[in-house]
């Protein structure tokens, strides 16, 4: 009986560890220096963002693993969720089967809406990999050093992590890890914006 809870904890803990902000490439990505300084140093909430909503989301260029660059700011006019993950996240994968079966498959012919996910420092052989094991379809995106994700919260901070961004560029949903009943929630206002 003792060595099963004592499995039942270092389960959590792997799981807890693998999508905390303490992985090595984080490391690696801290030790780096960035052009987001004011950004890295900003005061955060409980779950690390350093924005919030009703902020204007931070414009950022991404290279998609396509090939193609993709500025937040040419989005504007359309819904746009953005999703960052990493291939060692247990939770993210977890809840991106859910975002594509639940979102992106439900709006992808929408104009109005817009899907990206964020890779967290990861090199693209790696994201393609990760795309593949996981079956997802919505584009996804490189983040080198976590610099996109250090416009959005502390570079140390965990994902899985969305933000909803309305069609004026204005943040309204941040979620952290996967629950259902918050995913539900973040379903109903991609829902409600694009109605609107």
């Amino acid at each position: 009986m003792r060595s099963i809870y004592y499995l039942l904890v270092i389960a959590f803990a792997f799981s807890y560890a693998s999508c905390s902000g303490s992985q090595k490439n984080a490391q690696q990505a801290e030790e780096q220096p960035t052009a987001q300084v004011t950004a890295d140093n900003a005061e955060g909430d409980e779950r690390g963002y350093i924005v919030k909503v009703g902020d204007t989301a931070p414009d950022f260029a991404m290279k998609a693993i396509t090939g193609e660059t993709v500025r937040l700011s040419d989005l504007r006019g359309k819904v746009v969720m953005l999703q960052f993950t990493a291939s060692w996240c247990v939770v993210c994968r977890k809840e991106m089967p859910f975002i594509e079966s639940d979102i992106w498959l439900k709006h992808k012919s929408n104009p109005k809406f817009a899907l990206y996910g964020i890779d967290r420092d990861e090199p693209q052989d790696k994201v393609e990999g990760f795309v593949k094991e996981t079956g997802v379809t919505y584009p996804m995106g490189l983040d080198p050093g976590a610099d996109i994700f250090a416009l959005y919260a502390d570079r140390k901070a965990g994902i899985t992590r969305n933000v909803i961004i309305d069609p004026t560029g204005k943040i309204v949903m941040l979620t952290r890890l996967y629950d259902t009943e918050e995913f539900a929630s973040m379903c109903r206002k991609i829902d409600e914006l694009l109605n609107e």
